[in-house]
């Protein structure tokens, strides 16, 4: 049987989109692996996001948090706020007591990746803050650490990302995802898919 690993993403204005394509393409190349995209309910009003100058969201479909459930191993992607997650993703992440209250989502592998909009903007604590959501609920985070190689290190261009995993700056909305910021979210589907798939294989 398949080892699941859904990428589950909110992303207002493309950035965190873009890098969980790349996320679902790398965990789709471990052979024996099925990746899925997913995105979280919005909770602003189509008025407010128009004011904002939001694009349509993608054509992904919304997950339910019991669907989390069905995956082997989870990677979860969101914008920051203030150097933590977006308030659309930890609603969803709310929503998840039942989950939480029978341990479903324990033992399960999970990465993390993210958008700021600065290099100050908390391209570490956005991920940091966001631990304690997997340790309530017995999940096992698993960081890319400096596995990327030579690509962690680039000093010549501007490239998001930590040990904690990929990530992107969006700037003033303008900038998108580099080549190198995608090369790493890639790396970062493939690695977490591949130890799902081992957690997988020594619990059948």
């Amino acid at each position: 049987m398949a080892t699941k690993v859904y990428v589950v993403y909110y992303s207002m204005y493309g950035h965190v989109a873009s890098l969980a394509e790349e996320i679902k393409k790398g965990a789709a190349s471990v052979e024996g692996v099925e990746a899925k995209l997913w995105q979280v309910p919005e909770t602003l009003s189509e008025e407010v996001l128009g004011k904002m100058s939001a694009p349509p969201k993608a054509d992904v479909p919304v997950i339910t948090p019991g669907e989390l459930a069905e995956a082997d191993g989870l990677i979860f992607g969101f914008p920051t706020r203030f150097g933590m997650m977006s308030a659309q993703f930890k609603a969803f992440l709310d929503a998840t007591g039942g989950l939480w209250r029978t341990q479903q989502l324990a033992g399960k592998p999970a990465g993390i990746f993210y958008s700021t909009g600065s290099q100050g903007g908390g391209q570490e604590t956005t991920a940091l803050t966001a631990i304690t959501q997997l340790t309530h609920h017995g999940m096992i985070f698993v960081p890319i650490g400096y596995t990327f190689g030579p690509g962690m290190f680039e000093m010549e261009e501007v490239k998001g990302g930590s040990p904690y995993g990929a990530g992107t700056y969006a700037g003033d909305g303008m900038r998108q995802p580099s080549e190198l910021e995608l090369a790493q979210a890639f790396h970062q589907g493939k690695y977490i898919a591949g130890i799902a798939k081992k957690l997988k294989g020594s619990s059948d």
